[in-house]
């Protein structure tokens, strides 16, 4: 019961970090650049993964191969998507951003059906693609028009984001997972070459003043130490004991803490076509995982690609 209960709280810390890594984006954007957001959040998470392995006494990796791998994840799925959401975050609230992000599932059908002979699209999956692309629609508010402002092209990097995770966990299932690697000691391992890929043009592009109160610190904090970092430890708890197709459901609660915590916190306003347009987007990634057809529930466990990256901030 003890062990049970200790994944379930596990769980739900997962769907409150994730959810809440969009409000620790807004806060930290009011003392810190995008670009340092981005990169103080991978550099906590990868000195508390560090500090993980060490305890645990895991040895890093010593094939090549495997690093350069790494390096590519580490940009599909923490420097661009990190960068492009933290400048997102200046011009549309936290919650929506938390929405946008919560399409990163059905993106991942996409690059699947794409790169993995096993995952070809079905009807089920290109039905979900169709009820996720309306919802995007919906949340954008296509019939207001096109305005090419930056609330729209902050709208585009979200998407941008979650795209860049959709490619990332194709590319992990296909070339990192068949090497065996600890879980925890990948997590490090990307997050580790992001700071340094980040660190390297610093002097260019997070060059701006700082200005660092309690909450930004704070924020930043929990953003690159929980969110970035520990949440990776829970998560691989959460899959070993539940099974990655149950553990995956953490999408469907994050972009819900995101948004309760933008309209508690920072007293942000809630458009109809946000709730509505997420309320779609889940629908296209149940459908796409063929969960809303009959008999879905003793069948949610078969696609391994479910669970190889649920929906973080």
């Amino acid at each position: 019961m003890a062990g049970r209960f200790g994944i379930a709280a596990r769980f739900v810390a997962l769907a409150v970090v994730w959810g809440s890594s969009f409000l620790s984006i807004k806060v930290g954007l009011q003392g810190l650049s995008p670009a340092q957001v981005a990169l103080a959040r991978v550099a906590f998470g990868a000195l508390a993964l560090a500090v993980v392995l060490a305890a645990r006494r895991r040895p890093l990796p010593r094939d090549p191969a495997l690093w350069g791998h790494l390096a590519v994840v580490s940009v599909l799925l923490c420097a661009a998507p990190f960068l492009l959401f933290s400048w997102a975050e200046q011009y549309v609230s936290s919650g929506l951003a938390s929405i946008f992000n919560a399409t990163t599932p059905l993106l991942t059908v996409v690059f699947a059906a794409a790169a993995l002979p096993a995952e070809r699209l079905t009807a089920p999956r290109v039905a979900g693609l169709l009820l996720g692309f309306a919802g995007v629609l919906t949340l954008v508010g296509v019939w207001q028009g096109v305005d090419l402002s930056h609330q729209l092209t902050a709208q585009l990097a979200c998407l941008g984001a979650t795209t860049c995770y959709g490619a990332a966990f194709v590319y992990l299932r296909r070339f990192v997972s068949p090497r065996g690697a600890d879980p925890v000691v990948v997590a490090f391992g990307q997050t580790a070459s992001a700071t340094v890929l980040l660190a390297l043009p610093a002097s260019a592009i997070a060059v701006q003043p700082m200005h660092l109160t309690a909450a930004v610190v704070l924020s930043v904090l929990a953003l690159g130490v929980l969110g970035t970092g520990l949440a990776y430890v829970w998560n691989t708890a959460v899959v070993s004991s539940w099974g990655a197709a149950h553990a995956s459901s953490v999408t469907y609660l994050t972009p819900v803490v995101g948004v309760v915590l933008g309209v508690l916190v920072l007293h942000e306003p809630v458009h109809w076509n946000e709730p509505a347009g997420a309320v779609l987007v889940v629908l296209g990634i149940l459908a796409s995982h063929g969960k809303l057809a009959p008999g879905a529930a003793s069948s949610s466990r078969s696609s391994p690609l479910r669970g190889d990256g649920p929906a973080r901030g």
